[in-house]
């Protein structure tokens, strides 16, 4: 696929060559508007925005001012302005509009230029027209330039969202803070992390949370008179419904960024607004920690095989039914283990034993000097009394988030899994992503079995089905085929239960040794 970014920069220093940093519009002598902080508390970022590379047009007919009104009685805490003319169909007309509009209704949001800024005296260029923050990305600014504009910002009043994406951008950020450190505007940097890869226009929801933890780690890693005094993280696209805003709130980000679904309806813009807010003072209130929690924890492992550069997947291996085999999953190198909790399976574990198996893994993980892995509690009936139990043990932290298998889950206690097996579920796939859902486990179906069947989900689906989101596998995998699987899939995370059985239930210690083998070649 095309680097969407670099065409976006390239046909950008031409227009700059062409017209100037002003392309072509004129600008105020003066700024005419105070300058307002830009999001001092947790908050949402609403997005005034017609089209963009990945949709094509999604209101080209859009009113700026009045998309703005619509935003600030929703209560926003900033409006996004897209000044990027060729693929975005903003302008700078439209920041000045929007400027204008909410500095006579009493300047009650702060104003980003959202754009694809290159050289500092596009920052002038942005305060004279009313913004009270800029988008700086740090994928296409060298570091010196980064600085160099981001000093400009500061000596002009103005904020920077910071965006980044990889581990070298998060080294960038940290340059960044220690200038803004030196230059006492240490409010005035937020760092935004984007779902959306500006390459390929993919979206991962995940992303911004991994970079999250990260940017936590490397924190940690300074000394105490180095460090920030604050440092704000904010989500950034990919947020289609007031139930993923919530989610996001819940996850301890200090803002949101939405663009295409308000954009589309604006008038909906105050239910994405209590949706964020609202998961923001639940993670506050350290309510619902364990979804934070698992995401965190998940978000870490996959940072460590990336650095790592084994290539390696997470991997769970399901239908622990015993504390030998718990430890010999986790010892073996197993990131999650999974417990099936209703009793009408053959391989279900028994819930009155699961805390002492927890607590023995636990210990054996300490001994070796290894991570213990996350214990999953498997559901199909939520209502089911066997469900409260388990809704139970995660609220102690026996569990560590549950797999609604087949049925309709709550995205704060865990993740889906989704019994896939025909291409007429690819848009139901779509509806689940859109709603939230940061990964779907994809189990193999056959009509009439409700689990653990033994077979592989078609080639040809898990291509499709990659396109819509990172590959959580499960079904009929084992030592036999994983490498395989795992080299012509690139899975996330791969699920094993039969595969590694002597018996119903009954983990053969031999074949989960010969499967790690198999997936730490």
């Amino acid at each position: 696929m095309a680097n969407i970014l670099k065409e976006i920069c390239d046909r950008r220093l031409s227009d700059i060559a062409k017209k100037g940093y002003s392309l072509g519009h004129e600008i105020p002598e003066t700024r005419n508007r105070p300058v307002v902080p830009f999001l001092p508390n947790p908050g949402t970022i609403l997005e005034v925005k017609r089209a963009s590379p990945s949709k094509g047009d999604i209101m080209p007919d859009l009113d700026s001012v009045q998309t703005a009104g619509n935003y600030v009685n929703a209560g926003t805490a900033a409006i996004s302005v897209l000044t990027e003319e060729n693929y975005f169909k903003g302008t700078l007309e439209d920041l000045k509009a929007v400027a204008e509009y909410v500095n006579s209704n009493g300047n009650k949001a702060a104003v980003l230029r959202k754009d694809f800024l290159l050289e500092p005296e596009e920052i002038e260029i942005a305060y004279r027209c009313g913004a009270d923050a800029v988008l700086l990305i740090a994928r296409i600014l060298e570091t010196e330039k980064l600085l160099e504009m981001t000093s400009k910002a500061f000596s002009l009043g103005l904020s920077i969202l910071l965006e980044l994406r990889d581990e070298e951008a998060v080294e960038k950020a940290f340059k960044v803070l220690r200038l803004a450190k030196e230059m006492n505007a240490e409010d005035k940097v937020v760092l935004g992390v984007n779902s959306r890869d500006l390459k390929t226009f993919t979206i991962d929801l995940l992303i911004p949370l991994k970079i999250k933890c990260m940017i936590e780690k490397r924190f940690e890693s300074l000394p105490e008179n180095e460090r920030p005094s604050k440092i704000r993280v904010i989500s950034e696209s990919g947020v289609l419904s007031p139930e993923a805003a919530y989610f996001t709130g819940s996850l301890g980000f200090d803002g949101i960024l939405i663009g295409e679904a308000v954009a589309k309806d604006s008038l909906a813009a105050c239910e994405y607004v209590k949706g964020f807010l609202s998961g923001a003072e639940a993670a506050s209130e350290n309510k619902e920690t364990y979804s934070k929690d698992f995401w965190k924890k998940i978000a870490g492992k996959i940072n460590k095989y990336e650095k790592d550069g084994k290539g390696r997947p997470l991997v769970k291996i399901c239908g622990i039914t015993n504390e030998e085999d718990a430890e010999k999953a986790a010892l073996s190198g197993a990131d999650l283990l999974g417990f099936i909790c209703e009793e009408k399976f053959g391989r279900h574990a028994d819930l009155s034993k699961i805390e002492n198996i927890r607590k023995c893994t636990v210990n054996a993980c300490t001994k070796a000097g290894i991570e213990a892995p996350c214990f999953i509690g498997v559901i199909t009936m939520p209502e089911s009394p066997e469900a409260q139990k388990v809704y139970e043990l995660l609220s102690e932290g026996i569990f560590d988030a549950i797999q609604f298998h087949g049925c309709e889950g709550n995205l704060q206690k865990g993740y889906k899994a989704f019994r896939f097996g025909s291409e007429d579920q690819l848009s139901k796939l779509s509806e689940n992503y859109n709603s939230g859902n940061m990964r779907l486990l994809l189990d193999a179906y056959i009509p009439g079995v409700d689990g653990g069947t033994g077979s592989l989900i078609p080639e040809s689906l898990v291509q499709k089905a990659s396109e819509k989101g990172k590959l959580w596998m499960a079904g009929g995998i084992n030592p036999e085929n994983v490498y395989n699987i795992i080299h012509k899939f690139n899975p996330e995370m791969i699920d094993i239960s039969s595969g590694v059985e002597k018996s119903i239930g009954i983990k053969d210690h031999d074949l989960i040794d010969k499967l790690f083998k198999e997936i730490n070649k």
